[in-house]
């Protein structure tokens, strides 16, 4: 296969679909289940209150200290699965099992999303039938007037994703009261109540197409995606992580994986993994790994198996390894350092 040609399925696409966790789960309304979920909802709403509560949508230091405090040590972080599926909710009646979510590791999330946005400590919760789940909805609004680099990807590529975010009011955690923990966020403009605080509408310059960019100083863009301000400043790894990945992102490129696991999804999936920058790499390098060690080859259009070329597997084995081992240095020196 050349590496030229278009490919509907790429070469890590087989990622979403063997780990993607299943969206509902048989959980019957007991009274302790909602009395557990009850008490998790009023600590997670009075943390997010105190961590991340409302200011100007384009307040960095808030933003700063928000996203800080989340990713490092939080309820909020502590109470995800292992992996957990996000994005908009575009129709109320729609089931999760239909809706079209990215899967994110903890770190990404608490990170890189949930910090876009602020809180003011109410809440609500009710059981949803239909997916065997709780919700557990807390008012919010976006912080839609920070600097284009402070999203982890150009949100308004696409004009409805950004008016979604802009008008959201609530966040939904969709909480399983049998793993305690949440398996679905989603942000709404259907809630009950207009969010949090007034906020004018930002008109964005029309998305160029590119996912990643340097700014006039030199810097990698969007700075939210680099560690810089989630790994502390002295962590001796932080500059090694971000030449490891441009070496990573050049042998994924290689396999035709920025083909589809981009945020405009240009092949539909279901369950969207992304592997544009280094914060959504390094949330999923263990995984990737393991599935291109075990060579457990992706499918193309036509569900034929489409292996990778020895070339750039070796390569990919190569540079994978040595970014999954410096995000593991680095994170070993956060947990001493803390």
């Amino acid at each position: 296969m050349k590496l030229g040609t278009r490919v509907r399925a790429c070469a890590l696409a087989w990622c979403a679909a063997a780990v993607a966790s299943p969206v509902s789960a048989s959980t019957p309304q007991h009274d302790d289940a909602r009395e557990r979920v009850e008490t998790v909802a009023a600590q997670i709403a009075a943390e997010m209150a105190r961590l991340c509560p409302a200011s100007e949508p384009g307040d960095q230091a808030a933003f700063d200290a928000c996203r800080a405090a989340l990713y490092r040590d939080s309820q909020f972080k502590r109470s995800l699965t292992d992996y957990v599926l996000w994005g908009r909710q575009r129709d109320p009646m729609v089931p999760l099992k239909d809706a079209t979510l990215t899967q994110f590791a903890p770190d990404v999330l608490a990170g890189m999303y949930v910090p876009l946005f602020m809180f003011n400590g109410k809440y609500s919760v009710n059981y949803v039938e239909r997916e065997g789940l709780y919700q557990i909805r807390l008012q919010t609004v976006f912080r839609n007037a920070l600097a284009p680099g402070q999203f982890p990807y150009p949100f308004w590529h696409e004009a409805e994703k950004w008016a979604i975010y802009e008008k959201a009011n609530e966040l939904i955690l969709w909480w399983d009261a049998t793993a305690d923990r949440v398996k679905v966020a989603q942000f709404t403009v259907f809630g009950a109540n207009p969010p949090i605080r007034a906020s004018a509408h930002v008109t964005r310059p029309a998305f160029d197409g590119q996912w990643r960019w340097t700014d006039a100083q030199g810097r990698s863009q969007p700075a939210v995606t680099v560690f810089d301000g989630l790994l502390h400043a002295d962590n001796p790894y932080i500059g090694k992580l971000d030449v490891a990945y441009k070496s990573l992102a050049l042998r994924l490129r290689e396999g035709q994986c920025f083909q589809c696991h981009v945020p405009n999804n240009p092949d539909g999936m279901k369950k969207l993994v992304l592997l544009q920058t280094p914060m959504h790499a390094a949330a999923e390098i263990k995984r990737v790994m393991k599935s291109v060690r075990e060579d457990r080859m992706p499918r193309d259009e036509f569900g034929i198996e489409n292996p990778l070329d020895a070339r750039t597997r070796a390569a990919l084995l190569d540079e994978g390894a040595t970014f999954e081992k410096l995000l593991d240095l680095a994170r070993q020196w956060e947990a001493i350092r803390q």
